[in-house]
């Protein structure tokens, strides 16, 4: 590479960092997770610099690398954990951020609370994994990650309604496929 080509690489870089962090981060729950990806989408710019290959929209051509390493990013299951995820309590945005730990048995209990747990757990695991990939992910961005609809809509490019019908789907068989186990604790 030339020192002209490392100059204007390390120009973009300098420019668009912090917009191109931003836009990750507001998609992405961890810091180091949207560091990662603004790692990769600057690596694969260098790398497309190296082959000569011209990029002339550089901006609209980083955020679409961005969008895309979003997407590979949940598609790996990247995301947090199930047991770590938060919820909201209440029906307001002033509801308490509760980790989903807290509402299940507690282990302390004895090994009751343990086994309990671990149940819950594997179940509401086999059944987000048993869930198509595209409801699984809009599920799990919109509920879990508390991404809005129009969020996802810009890191999966699919359109808002389909978006929600997706999710509708991921919920009824969530509720079905969750009814038994409900059912066998609450008659406990």
């Amino acid at each position: 590479m030339t020192a002209e080509q490392n100059e204007s690489i390390s120009k973009t870089v300098q420019k668009e960092r912090k917009r191109l962090f931003d836009f990750i981060r507001k998609r992405v729950p961890e810091e180091a997770d949207a560091e990662d990806i603004l790692q990769d989408v600057f690596y694969q710019f260098t790398e497309t610099y190296r082959l000569m290959k011209p990029v002339e929209q550089v901006s609209s051509w980083l955020f679409t690398v961005a969008r895309n390493k979003i997407t590979d990013w949940f598609r790996k299951g990247k995301a947090i954990p199930f047991s770590r995820q938060t919820i909201k309590a209440g029906n307001d945005e002033e509801g308490e951020s509760l980790n989903l730990g807290d509402i299940l048995p507690d282990v302390s209990a004895g090994p009751e609370g343990s086994y309990a747990k671990k149940i819950i757990m594997s179940a509401l695991e086999d059944a987000l994994e048993e869930l198509p990939e595209e409801q699984r992910d809009v599920f799990v961005m919109h509920e879990l990650q508390d991404m809005s609809f129009k969020d996802i809509a810009a890191i999966t490019g699919a359109p808002v309604p389909t978006l929600i019908s997706r999710k509708r789907y991921a919920v009824l068989h969530l509720r079905e496929r969750l009814q038994e186990l409900y059912t066998e604790f609450i008659n406990q």
